[in-house]
This record gives structure tokens, C-alpha cells and sequence, in this order.
């Protein structure tokens, strides 16, 4: 698999998982969701990075 693809991907899974994140902890706002998302989508590309 190429490392642009497999960057995306992470990118994807990570912005789904840390914007449903907050609502597991009971926040329910949208700026909760808006950061935990660009954080999960962060964490996932520095992951998928580092695993390539």
C-alpha cells in the first residue's frame, strides 16, 4: 500500500474516532467534537506515518 494512501486512511479513521470521543464522555457540544476530531485526525497521520 502506498504512504499517501495509507496516511488518508489514517487521517479518515482518526477524525471518526476522535469526533465521536466526546460524546463517550458526555460532552455534547459541537466545539468538543470540532477539537477531538483535528486531534484524532492528527493522531491518525502521525500514526500511520510512523508505522509506514
Amino acid at each position: 500500500m502506498s504512504r499517501k494512501k495509507l496516511i488518508m486512511i489514517g487521517m479518515v479513521i482518526g477524525s471518526i474516532a476522535g469526533g465521536y470521543a466526546p460524546s463517550l464522555f458526555g460532552a455534547d457540544g459541537f466545539m468538543a467534537s470540532l477539537l477531538g476530531s483535528t486531534a484524532g485526525g492528527v493522531l491518525g497521520i502521525w500514526i500511520a506515518y510512523r508505522t509506514q
